[in-house]
């Protein structure tokens, strides 16, 4: 067989394939550590920390969960959002040889006691405004000890002053009492020594479980092994070509328990001995100061993050003029989102995919080359793609046909967490079955169709619902919008669209159907519109289609 007909769509500096170092992820602190110590590492409004007292931090943290009893191998878990704690105790619970367990913030009890049953978790890190909640399920959890820390620590000593003011104004100041099993974070590290603690791990060792997102069944855990990570992360940074070790800014505001912020802004970060603009939670506001501010160089988002962007009423005031790259992923990217933001920075914005089983991510559109509107892009280095027969998934499909997308690569997972099963039907003679539909045109780049699960049968047709949303984004009235099969018959389904409309903006139902006519054949015309002020999504920004659905049955139901 030849090579693949992707490689020729790589850009200059760009290798085919990367000679991975012997490492565990710590090494990339490590490294930076050494090359860049007096470098920021982290910028937490206003507050600094340096390489040297980053690594200094996670070796103090490492030795306290050691005397808390952790053994190679043990499951931490981490339930806080970005801030500086969250990279030390990534980086603290590795370096003691335990393995991380992610955890979604905005979990309810019953999502945390499964995840944390599941994965037979002993403690968990968490911000001081979700004990109550960690505190309620612990009795019926494999939990022994809870580490609790504050936004408040790390602030600068005048906002670390007002902080209490605030979150008494709103109603979230809790005092919680610290004696064991509940531990403070900040006097553990206190309490121990920053020297490295000796702990032999192997790249092929688990370093993480985690978990995913669950958006279309039960969450399950996706063992990632340190070489999976490591993989990854060379193959970010050897993609983005133009990046310079020790200069880049990044904005830390996709959430790191998430794998795509953990891998293109943590640990990408890290690796190039660059600063990360860590924010809690995506504000556009406080966004488009940061990157003004800091001179931010580098902002991996999701669709809904470069919306808001485009939207803001003062965008255009602000000097956006520092970014190089962008980066949206963990969903599509549609053709007028990207045209404005780019408008807007003079950055490239492209298109990623990944999955969480791929650490995540897969494929990429070229930073500076040849790119096109639609797609996910090519293939890393050393990542192989294939678009299989559906039914099967025996078959290779030709270029130009829609099947399923499948990968094999060095970032794939080494299966699911205590589901034998699933691993199997996931995992096929060493390729991983994404449960995308896809499609590769003639010049080896990929476009995502839409997840199996996600496509409708409307009139006897399949009907793939990125295509509508992609027509409905060129009505200029529509800020956001997702579209949805529901059952209407045995072998059939009803098209329905929510539509976000754009400040100010009036529309009707009318209307809107009559632009799909003009724009969509008969079939795909959506059956219903029902206008909202805001769409059902997780933390990542991802649309919970079956949020929605599970809304439109009980309607039925009741």
């Amino acid at each position: 067989m030849g090579d693949p007909i992707w490689l020729s769509q790589y850009e200059s500096g760009v290798p085919r394939n990367i000679k991975y170092p012997d490492w565990t992820i710590v090494q990339f602190l490590l490294e930076s550590a050494t090359q860049f110590p007096k470098h920021t590492a982290i910028s937490f409004y206003g507050k600094s920390v340096t390489y040297r007292e980053l690594n200094d931090a996670s070796n103090q943290f490492s030795h306290a969960l050691a005397k808390l009893g952790v053994k190679k191998e043990d499951r931490i878990a981490i339930m806080l959002p970005n801030i500086p704690q969250t990279i030390i105790a990534y980086f603290g619970i590795l370096k003691a040889g335990a393995q991380i367990v992610h955890v979604n913030p905005l979990y309810v009890e019953r999502e945390l006691e499964h995840q944390l049953n599941d994965s037979r978790s002993t403690i968990i890190i968490a911000l001081d405004l979700f004990y109550e909640k960690i505190q309620s399920v612990k009795p019926i959890t494999s939990l022994h000890s809870i580490i609790v820390t504050s936004i408040r620590d790390y602030l600068p000593p005048m906002l670390r002053f007002f902080y209490p003011i605030k979150e008494k104004k709103n109603k979230q100041w809790i005092k919680i009492k610290k004696a064991p099993p509940v531990y403070d974070f900040v006097q553990l590290l206190k309490n121990a020594p920053s020297d490295h603690l000796n702990i032999k791990t192997t790249p092929k060792d688990l370093a993480l479980l985690q978990y995913t997102g669950g958006t279309t069944g039960i969450s399950k855990g996706v063992m990632l092994s340190h070489a999976n990570v490591v993989a990854n992360t060379l193959q970010c940074q050897h993609w983005m070509t133009d990046l310079r070790p020790g200069q880049e800014v990044f904005i830390g505001v996709l959430p790191y328990f998430h794998a795509y912020g953990m891998s293109t802004s943590q640990n990408l970060s890290i690796s190039l001995g660059a600063t990360q603009i860590l924010l809690p939670r995506f504000q556009a506001d406080e966004v488009l100061k940061a990157i003004e501010k800091h001179r931010a160089t580098v902002f991996c988002g999701i669709q809904a993050m470069f919306i808001a962007i485009n939207n803001h009423p003062c965008a255009s005031s602000f000097d956006l003029s520092s970014l190089k790259v962008c980066m949206s992923g963990a969903g599509p990217l549609h053709a007028e989102v990207q045209k404005r933001f780019e408008d807007l920075t003079g950055a490239k914005l492209i298109e990623g995919y990944g999955l969480t089983e791929s650490a995540p991510v897969t494929h990429c559109n070229p930073c500076h080359g040849t790119r096109k509107q639609g797609s996910i892009g090519v293939p890393f280095p050393d990542t192989s793609a294939r678009i299989v027969d559906i039914e099967t998934g025996n078959k290779e499909i030709s270029p130009g046909n829609i099947g399923e997308l499948i990968i094999s690569g060095p970032q794939v997972m080494t299966g699911y967490w205590n589901q034998s099963k699933e691993t199997k039907n996931t995992i096929r003679d060493g390729w991983l079955y994404t449960g995308d539909s896809a499609t590769m045109d003639e010049d080896g780049f990929f476009y995502i169709v839409d997840r199996k699960k996600d496509m409708i049968k409307s009139g006897g047709e399949n009907v793939y619902p990125r295509e509508l949303e992609e027509v409905f984004f060129r009505h200029p009235k529509i800020k956001d919008v997702v579209v949805i099969g529901l059952p209407h018959s045995l072998r059939d389904e009803a098209i329905k669209a929510y539509i976000v409309l754009k400040d100010g903006e009036h529309s009707t139902d009318t209307e809107m159907l009559n632009f799909c006519r003009e724009n969509l054949a008969k079939f795909k015309v959506p059956r219903w519109i029902e206008f909202r002020t805001q769409l059902p999504k997780n933390l990542v920004g991802k649309v919970l289609r079956r949020a929605l659905r599970e809304e439109e049955l009980e309607k039925k139901d009741s």
